[in-house]
This record gives C-alpha cells, structure tokens and sequence, in this order.
C-alpha cells in the first residue's frame, strides 16, 4: 500500500476539525515547496442562472412528492 493510500484510508475517520487542519497543513506544504493551487473555476451568469433555475424546479418536485 502507498502512503498516499493509507492516508487517504486514515483521514475517512477524521473528525471535520482535523480535516481542516489536515487540508491547511497540506496547503503550507505544496506552497513552501513551490507548486501553485489551481486558478479558481469561472462560470458565466448563464451558467449559475441555469442550475439554480434546475435546482428551484428539483426543489418544486421534491415538495410535491414527485
């Protein structure tokens, strides 16, 4: 087994808290080491106006029992 393996299998028991921190930690680390995080996604107001309109319509259906 990796590592990379068992400390995906160990942080499934982590409480919200320790993930957290884990998450930051891991964050220093790939800075410190000089890789870069992703540029943020971008969405066009199209895009957000039509999943929120499917998300209010799924919404609609699940309070009518559909």
């Amino acid at each position: 087994m990796s590592k990379l393996n068992e400390i995906e299998t160990a942080s499934e028991g982590l409480p919200p808290e320790d993930i957290r921190q884990l998450i930051v930690f891991l964050a220093a680390r790939l800075r410190a080491g000089g890789g870069t995080m992703p540029e943020p996604r971008s969405f066009s107001q199209a895009q957000m106006n039509g999943w929120i309109a499917e998300d209010e319509a799924d919404m609609r259906r699940f309070q009518a029992g559909k």
